[in-house]
């Protein structure tokens, strides 16, 4: 084979793969840019936008030694001129980053176009379930939380998003006050009828203030009851503080027997209590039970001087 019949080899020019790859990049782009562009007229032509939302409150409507229900409130504006879907809602109630409820509320309904929509997210705390799992929170005591909420709607042109919230605050674990009766002071006697004080001894446990509204309980002395009373005013019971509380009854002594001479001759004597107090309290109402059973408290006659001097035969 002649030298002029072998076949040629022609190096292809790099410069020029470079080129039709720039090329080919460049049309890519291009395109990307002109959906990009569609998009954002089609966005200013027809007035879509992303939804916006805050939590705008944290209540706790009901509370108690049990549970707490809290409602969170999020406030959900929606610049499209279409409705969009409210697909699902997630939250998570946690307590310096320990897990204290979590949940999801499927189809949480629709936002109307151009408007704005109070969305309420019901939640449920249960403390027993909090004291199981984290034995170092004690009744009483007050743990800080954060709230996490993701709400995720369906936006025509933006397609489904997510938007991230969040919110700090305090809840309560609630505790019983405890309850004692010191004792009762004669104001008016007879075996008929008397007009006696209860001298009750309340203890707040819990590391709030107790506003004292009312009273609702019943008495018993050596298994016999006197029945119950009203408060007649309110009161404050400090933080981990003790409040005394007057209550005036009326009871029947000959109704108790024989036991009637022991507690006139200044014996001690049995008694229980039962009841609920309705308080206010920096997160809401609440109505708290009291209860003593076993206890034992003095009668006293009404005289000047030192009520609690013993009373003579």
């Amino acid at each position: 084979m002649a030298s002029s019949d072998k076949p040629k080899i022609v190096e292809r020019d790099s410069n020029e793969e470079e080129i039709k790859e720039d090329e080919k990049g460049g049309f890519v782009e291009k395109v990307k840019d002109f959906i990009h562009d569609i998009g954002e007229k089609i966005e200013e032509a027809i007035g879509f936008g992303k939804p916006t939302a805050d939590v705008t409150g944290i209540h706790i409507p009901h509370i108690n030694l049990h549970k707490a229900e809290v409602v969170v409130d999020v406030l959900v504006k929606n610049p499209n001129p279409v409705p969009i879907p409210l697909i699902d809602i997630n939250y998570l109630i946690d307590s310096e980053g320990r897990k204290l409820v979590s949940g999801l509320i499927p189809d949480a309904g629709t936002i109307h176009g151009h408007g704005s929509e109070t969305v309420k997210i019901p939640v449920t705390v249960i403390y027993d379930d909090i004291k199981e799992t984290y034995q170092d929170i004690k009744p009483g005591s007050i743990i800080p939380y954060k709230i996490k909420v993701d709400l995720i709607v369906d936006v025509p042109v933006f397609g489904r998003i997510t938007i991230p919230l969040e919110k700090n605050g305090e809840i309560p674990i609630p505790y019983k006050p405890d309850v004692d009766v010191e004792k009762i002071q004669f104001e008016r006697f007879s075996f008929e009828e008397s007009v006696a004080i209860l001298h009750l001894k309340l203890e707040n446990k819990n590391d709030f203030d107790l506003g004292l509204n009312a009273l609702d309980y019943e008495v018993w002395l050596v298994d016999m009851s006197i029945g119950s009373a009203e408060l007649e005013k309110s009161a404050k019971i400090d933080k981990n503080g003790i409040s005394n509380i007057h209550i005036p009854v009326t009871f029947r002594p000959k109704d108790f027997g024989s036991a009637l001479w022991d507690m006139i001759r200044g014996k001690g004597t049995g008694y229980s209590i039962k009841g609920n107090i309705n308080v206010d309290t920096p997160f809401g109402a609440m109505k708290l039970p009291i209860s003593k059973e076993g206890g034992t408290t003095r009668l006293k006659k009404n005289k000047d001087g030192d009520d609690d001097d013993d009373d003579e035969d």
